[in-house]
């Protein structure tokens, strides 16, 4: 669960990762990305489409010396930093290009305890040959708003087994132009005197470890604290500890400030994995073990704590000493009450993960919940979970028990206590960031209230995209998380189901009847791999397979095509090992027969115009269909042979298609640029122009013209980017700027039907990217006008009417009441009306409205409602 989608950037992107270096020492760069922006060719503002979460977080790093400086580490989709004002979180590495996409996963990051604006981040997702490129230390002297950047001779794993363990980063707290990063693959330990400027490799440190990953990499060494009190301000700190994968030697130290190092005496010799270690403040050092390294497995573990003046060993493990059967991966200790200890079991996947607290130095433990089977089974919970901000936590299931939903969590690789507060933690789990406010509450026996934590971090994976003419702006197959239908961009949905298809790899909808809408995805067995709406993706059923699937098939979703009135559909399931054929079916699903003429595997589209017509690609052919997808022909040769997104028909224009391919780093070869056919695929002509396109898809037109508007994720005259075309590809702006780039955005990108210059990028990390044009310059705003605003009402059914300015986006405006679900007034002549409920007292209401060319018009209102008449 939550194997991050690899495949999206593995083989190609707008061009080839940088080459890796060498050496034994490295030095920085003067200046590195995202300091400084590119001016873009219109002004645009860049968001998130809201889902929350979606992803794993590994690491979250509270700066001991500063309040509520927090930063959060995720392994594919960048680095936050905490806003406290906002209470949510800001992304750091949204500059990080198509061409080194491979930054944004973060292997480690330190967040300065001296000069609090220094951060640093060792960015690198793969150590294995997923990548090309080695890892880079960025460095930042304002709290990551611009950087500076230093190249390693070696990569970094923050997609990479072992990725919650940490942090392998550490900056002495005596001297803070002294860091220490331990590193993967055999490559040891690392030290920076110059504030990570340059680095050398501490050689007196020979330890690598003896524990592998499954892709047969050294885990390596993988956390590093200080000792502070043997130091003082100015003079490098004495005793240092590092943790190493190592099933013999774990834990070495360091007495002569890095010179020499030597195993701990007398550590534990269970044969575990160190996870995380602590030093807390009355000298005590805590150390999580686990069997596995994470984060998807963990099997035994223990936990052990280190009296560093004494020399003494303690077993402390929460379900008794000398007892293995749990691993545990987070780790926290208080800072202002250092015996205050908390720890979380790491992949007990059932029937939950257990979180423990002492308040007497791992002496005596209290879980945030217990089991008693004896009872059939009777759980006892001391906590509660809000999860309101992203309500697909519960997986749109209900859990019997022993199980619930949605879960305490899993995965909990990293725990952590509020340095400047002990009554909040928060914790990563495989979808999310949960936190508590009140935890101190288990010590007196009260329930802890946890809630999401993880408002602005958006990690999805994600798919495909799509934008009907009609009903929800956005629906989305996703990587891990299945995929969501939003009507409302700024809400997180439930997730789809009926089917549950973890990783969903394609979605699309009929242009002439957007009620129906199909996707696919991958599962197991004879498990459905389609889901079929008749109401534009609310609720879903399962279609049946296209083959006859045993209970050990292993097809995959793959992609999946709707004629333009819903009448066929064609599909085109992915299994290498045991090909299936393309299929088509008439009545949505519930019967399937093979296609003829078109290879197994190969990617399809629907003509958006003519039911009857259906496109495929395969090995640089375009194949054709007019029989509903009965049989294909032969068309255009000489296509590329990889394609990171799918080709696609325009609305509203038969046989108007559009391909996009990127570089394939691994067949140079192979065409890439951008292909246009205005004859169902007989014939292409590339644009000259576009150099490489990962991605292309339609918005609505510009004002004064009929054909939709293109995007594409693109390089145009050499340089990368996000380009909108009002033309027909005569001509290119590039949309967005040098600080917005959205790493490897190669395998899905659609603009809105109803509102000019509105894109959605799909990312893989980054979740789904929205951008909106800053308004058409030289055109004016709509005016929301609400009739006798503001007045005091003694009914508590109030009738708000208004009128607007200017035409808006489908004729309609949102209206939220108390930060509620937004609905939805038609506006007929300018003119808007609806009952809402209100609630006693002070109600806030909040009208939006856009026009065709992206002008928002937003009005906040007050109405006071007294009961009592």
């Amino acid at each position: 669960m939550f194997k991050k989608t690899l495949s999206l950037v593995l083989a190609a992107a707008l061009t080839a990762p940088l080459a890796a270096m060498g050496g034994p020492s490295v030095s920085a760069k003067p200046e590195g990305g995202g300091k400084g922006s590119a001016p873009s060719g219109q002004g645009y503002s860049w968001d998130r489409v809201k889902v929350v979460g979606g992803g794993f977080v590994p690491g979250i790093v509270f700066n001991p010396s500063e309040k509520d400086l927090i930063y959060a580490r995720t392994d594919i989709g960048g680095a936050y930093r905490w806003d406290p004002a906002l209470k949510k979180w800001k992304q750091l590495l949204d500059f990080v290009g198509a061409k080194e996409w491979n930054m944004l996963g973060v292997d480690t990051l330190a967040t300065d305890p001296v000069e609090t604006n220094r951060l640093y981040v060792a960015a690198g997702t793969y150590t294995n040959d997923f990548t090309d490129m080695n890892g880079v230390l960025l460095r930042s002297a304002d709290k990551g708003e611009t950087w500076q950047r230093t190249e390693l001779p070696f990569k970094l794993g923050g997609n990479m087994p072992g990725r919650s363990m940490g942090e392998r980063l550490a900056i002495d707290p005596n001297d803070n132009r002294i860091l220490y990063m331990g590193t993967r693959s055999g490559n040891g330990l690392w030290r920076s005197t110059d504030y990570g400027a340059t680095w050398q490799k501490v050689e007196s440190f020979t330890a690598v470890g003896n524990v592998r990953d499954p892709y047969n990499d050294l885990v390596g060494v993988v956390w590093v604290t200080f000792d502070p009190s043997t130091g003082s301000r100015g003079k490098a700190t004495r005793t240092i500890y590092a943790g190493v994968a190592d099933t013999e030697h774990s834990l070495y130290r360091s007495t002569d400030g890095g010179q020499t190092w030597e195993p701990v005496p007398g550590q534990p010799a269970q044969g575990f994995i160190q996870h995380h270690g602590i030093l807390s403040a009355n000298g005590n050092l805590y150390v999580t073990y686990t069997k596995e390294v994470g984060p998807y497995n963990g099997g035994e573990g223990s936990v052990w704590k280190y009296e560093t003046v004494s020399g003494k060993w303690t077993d402390i493990s929460p379900t008794g000493a000398g007892k293995t059967d749990s691993p545990y991966g987070g780790l926290a200790v208080d800072a202002q009450h250092p015996d205050t200890v908390m720890v979380a079991t790491m992949n007990k996947w059932w029937p939950d993960e257990f979180i423990y607290r002492s308040t007497d130095g791992g002496k005596t433990w209290k879980p945030f919940w217990t089991l008693d089977d004896a009872k059939d089974p009777v759980r006892t919970n001391q906590y509660t979970i809000d999860y309101s901000l992203a309500p697909w936590l519960d997986w749109g299931e209900k859990k019997n028990l022993p199980e619930q939903n949605p879960k305490l969590g899993w995965m909990i690789g990293d725990l952590e206590i509020d340095p400047f507060d002990p009554d909040r933690i928060m914790y990563g789990t495989g979808a999310t960031l949960y936190g508590s406010n009140n935890v101190t509450a288990l010590d007196k026996g009260q329930n802890v209230n946890i809630s999401v934590m993880a408002d602005g971090i958006e990690e999805t994976a994600v798919m495909g995209l799509i934008s009907p003419p009609s009903g929800a702006h956005l629906l989305s197959a996703m990587g891990d998380i299945g995929g969501f239908r939003h009507e409302d961009l700024t809400q997180a949905p439930p997730m789809i189901t009926n089917p549950y298809l973890g990783t969903s790899t394609d979605i699309d909808y009929a242009e002439l009847n957007p009620n129906i809408v199909v996707r696919v995805g991958n599962s197991e067995g004879s498990n459905p791999r389609m889901g079929v709406s008749m109401d534009n993706g609310k609720t879903w059923r399962p279609a049946a397979n296209a083959w006859v699937s045993p209970s050990n098939d292993a097809t995959q979703g793959g992609y999946v095509a709707v004629g333009a009135d819903g009448s066929s559909m064609v599909w085109s399931p992915s299994n290498a090992a045991d090909p299936k054929p393309v299929s088509y079916s008439k009545d949505l699903g519930a019967t399937w027969k093979a296609s003829s003429g078109i290879p197994s595997g190969a990617r399809v589209s629907s003509d958006r115009v003519n039911p009857k017509k259906f496109y495929g690609i395969a090995d640089g052919v375009f194949y054709v269909s007019v029989d509903g997808g009965a049989t294909f022909a032969k068309a255009a040769t000489g296509l590329p042979t990889y394609l990171t997104s799918n080709f696609k028909a325009m609305p509203g224009v038969e046989g108007d298609i559009w391909v996009a391919a990127a570089e394939d780093n691994t067949d140079r070869d192979s065409p890439y640029g951008l292909w246009h056919s205005t004859d169902s695929g007989k014939t292409f002509k590339k644009l000259d122009q576009v150099q490489a396109a990962a991605a292309i898809g339609f918005g609505k037109a510009a004002p004064g013209q009929s054909y939709m508007a293109l995007y594409a994720h693109a390089s145009i005259g050499g340089r990368d980017g996000i380009y909108r075309s009002d033309d027909a590809g005569r001509t290119w702006i590039r949309i967005n700027d040098d600080r917005h780039q959205f790493g490897a955005a190669n395998t899905a990108i659609t603009g809105d039907p109803r509102v000019y210059g509105r894109v959605y990028l799909a990312t893989n990390g980054l979740g789904i990217v929205l951008g909106e044009m800053a308004g058409t310059p030289g055109t004016a705003a709509p005016v929301i006008t609400v009739d006798g605003k503001n007045k005091k009402q003694n009914n508590r059914n109030y009738m708000l009417s208004g009128h607007v300015s200017k035409p808006v986006a489908d004729a309609r405006i949102s209206v939220r009441l108390n930060g509620g679900e937004p609905m939805y007034l038609k506006v007929n002549n300018g003119k808007f009306n609806g009952k809402l409920t209100l609630a006693s007292g002070t109600n806030r209401i909040v009208l939006e409205a856009v026009d065709s060319d992206g002008n928002k018009a937003s009005v906040e209102m007050t109405v006071e409602y007294n009961a009592k008449k």
